[in-house]
């Protein structure tokens, strides 16, 4: 599924600062930078509201349409936002102005799918990448491509080219570039057999050890 419209009311922030910031927060509001076409300028959102849009179906793909203090409506995409280190709420947002008529660059998710042939057959499997850039209309943006996996035997590799791309959506990066891999377990991976006991080197036990405990 692509991208979808959510929408959502912004506040024009006039006083800045970090502790304007702590103020809003203390609010419930995210302090945030709107970038267009025009000049940058601040925002803030309410925070269970933007939590609501990003726990969409479309989740960070979704295309906001947001009104600034009623005003005229913008079509945005989050950009890039930051989280509080220890309590790993968002705590600032970047939106970045999109048209709807042109393409945008975004970075996608890949999901596995599948137990591959090799992994049954005692081998490792490997994902290389785990996103990928692709390029499509802001509601062609896919929240997150699958890759089956299923066929890859011991030795074999899944590229980027090998997925499947949605149409409208075109692959950014190199189609070479391997996705995922099925490898032979090394040495390291296999388990140690265990030592025989009178090679196992270690020193005699002391009297009493082995021997069962007495009814007391």
């Amino acid at each position: 599924m692509a991208g979808e419209r959510i929408k959502l009311v912004l506040l024009e922030r006039t006083t800045l600062g970090s502790a304007e910031s702590r103020r809003l927060r203390r609010q419930g509001l995210i302090p945030g930078v709107v970038y267009g076409r025009s000049e940058p300028f601040a925002i803030a959102v309410g925070e269970r509201e933007l939590r609501a849009a990003l726990t969409s179906p479309a989740g960070s793909h979704a295309v906001l349409d947001v009104a600034i203090d009623g005003g005229r409506s913008h079509s945005v995409i989050l950009k890039d936002f930051q989280r509080d280190k220890v309590r790993g709420q968002i705590i600032h947002i970047d939106l970045q102005e999109v048209r709807l008529d042109q393409p945008i660059q975004s970075t996608v998710s890949v999901t596995l799918v599948g137990e591959p042939v090799g992994v049954k057959e005692g081998g490792i499997l490997t994902q290389v990448a785990n996103e990928v850039n692709v390029e499509a209309l802001p509601l062609e943006i896919p929240q997150h491509l699958e890759a089956d996996i299923s066929g890859l035997g011991i030795g074999d590799s899944l590229h980027l080219g090998d997925l499947v791309i949605p149409e409208g959506v075109t692959l950014i990066d190199d189609p070479e570039s391997v996705l995922a891999t099925v490898s032979h377990q090394t040495r390291d991976d296999e388990p140690a057999p265990e030592a025989p006991a009178d090679e196992a080197g270690g020193e005699e036990p002391e009297a009493g050890d082995g021997e069962p405990a007495s009814d007391g």
